[in-house]
């Protein structure tokens, strides 16, 4: 921590300009709305606690934490503060496989099938799939299962292979693979937990425990754990989280058995190492775990699928996004009241993580980021995601929109941001391509409605994954003459 102190006067100056300038990137604002201070813009989304790591010239110019750790509760966010990352779990588990690959214990190419002694990958019908790791961390092995929901602290646990044959006490249906695997780009924690169980048979070890061994130990992150629940020497330091509104969850937080695909309990800081190891590894800087070439074998574009984007490229558990130097690999991830966010600049040595203990941190996330970027001069921050529609039309694609097979999907407006909700899930926000066209990089759907010639709104179709799925308002005759399910 010496270079926070030493560089103080200069960190603060630029992460004050960063917080201090958090631009909007709403879809439905005609003009945008005035850049506001971090603060400003916790309180706007009920989240009571933010931590955040800044990357320069391959170290960390700083990190602080806001806020509190829950609401109404007098313990304060510093950088040593514990917030579930979500699927940036799965990045993190790939560099252990990487490492693994890179000593000989395993090889990408091979069928999962040969390591696995307590699970095996099951036979669909009379077909038995071939299935490798570069498969399952590049989400192209035909797995399902896309998330999971992960359990109350008093709720008993399953184990990992009743989570793989969807056997109670587990909440999620069993892990299948029914696409031919290599073929498409499909995204699926359950193929992550097919990972986890094959590491777990290779290694005969707790998971936590070789995470620690592997990828921790080696880089100094003292404050992370895939632990589930907790580590009971980690509780007095981790942040508790809220869902919308701002209420606490019960029991402060969720369990996810499925450690490999959203179990991690991480800090910014931590996260910001692996990122500098794996940009020093790739800028051909000294290192003593990955190889170059291990790395560049990660990041290598697996998928011809975006994550909900056009220019997103798919790699062994991380996506890559720009060009030259202004090339960036990222991660988000999401957990019930938690959400998180890297990026990281190989060919320049910048980059951040932000975690947040809300639901609501998904809408000021990215824009959190963009402030820094702005403050630390990164490349290419022009690029428009979204198309600015004037807030007046929001209400027009409002409502309750149902399938044939009578499966509901909630259209709703928080705070001027458009959001979907299906059956019990927890809503995502929606992001705009055009007027008609809007997609979610959470759950990799793209939402496509359809209009009257008087300009009402007269349908909808989901696509994910190369499934669509159909609906109209409710209250509406169902015209379509085919469901895809």
């Amino acid at each position: 921590m010496e270079v926070w102190i030493l560089d103080l006067r200069f960190m603060q100056h630029r992460i004050n300009q960063a917080i201090s300038h958090i631009p909007s990137a709403s879809i439905f604002y005609e003009k945008p709305e005035p850049p506001k201070t971090l603060l400003e813009r916790m309180v706007q989304h009920h989240t009571p606690g933010a931590s955040i790591a800044v990357i320069d010239n391959f170290e960390i110019d700083g990190a602080i934490g806001f806020g509190v750790c829950e609401a109404k509760q007098p313990n304060q966010v510093t950088p040593n503060t514990l917030f579930q990352v979500g699927s940036i779990s799965k990045p993190v588990f790939a560099l252990a496989v990487m490492r693994l690959v890179q000593e000989g214990m395993l090889d990408l190419d091979k069928d999962v099938n040969s390591y696995l002694t307590s699970w095996k990958v099951p036979v669909n019908g009379d077909w038995q799939p071939r299935v490798t790791l570069r498969h399952l961390l590049s989400h192209t092995a035909g797995t399902t299962v896309s998330g999971y929901y992960g359990y109350k602290v008093s709720m008993p646990l399953p184990t990992t292979v009743q989570i793989l044959n969807g056997e109670l006490p587990a909440n999620s249906e069993k892990v299948v693979v029914n696409v031919i695997p290599g073929l498409n780009y499909r995204y699926s924690g359950g193929g992550m937990v097919i990972a986890q169980q094959v590491l777990m048979d290779v290694m005969d070890k707790r998971f936590p425990e070789m995470m620690r061994d592997l990828v921790f130990a080696p880089l100094g992150m003292e404050n992370s754990t895939y632990s589930q629940p907790l580590e009971q020497a980690f509780l007095k330091q981790a942040a508790t989280g809220h869902r919308h509104n701002g209420i606490p969850l019960e029991g402060k937080y969720f369990v996810y058995p499925e450690m490999a695909a959203a179990g991690l309990w991480s800090t910014p800081t931590d996260i910001a190492k692996l990122g500098i190891e794996m940009m020093r590894t790739l800028s051909g800087k000294p290192t003593s775990i990955w190889k170059q070439a291990t790395i560049e074998e990660m990041l290598k574009p697996h998928s011809e699928k975006s994550m909900g984007q056009d220019g997103l490229l798919l790699g062994l558990g991380i996506a890559q996004n720009g060009t030259g130097e202004g090339t960036y690999f990222f991660h988000d991830g999401t957990n019930l009241g938690f959400v998180a966010m890297m990026r990281f600049y190989p060919h320049l040595g910048k980059g951040a993580v932000i975690m947040l203990n809300s639901d609501e941190g998904v809408l000021f996330r990215g824009d959190i980021m963009q402030g820094i970027g702005q403050a630390y001069e990164w490349p290419n921050l022009g690029k428009e995601k979204n198309a600015a529609l004037p807030i007046s039309r929001i209400d027009r694609y409002l409502g309750t929109y149902s399938t044939k097979s009578r499966l509901k999907f909630i259209v709703s407006n928080q705070d001027n941001q458009l959001f979907l909700q299906c059956d019990r899930q927890q809503p995502v926000q929606l992001f705009s391509k055009s007027e008609l066209v809007f997609f979610s990089e959470e759950v990799n759907i793209q939402i496509s409605f359809t209009q009257e010639d008087t300009g009402k709104i007269s349908g909808m179709t989901l696509s994910q994954s190369d499934i669509m799925t159909l609906g109209t308002p409710e209250g509406t005759e169902f015209k379509t003459k085919k469901e895809h399910s």
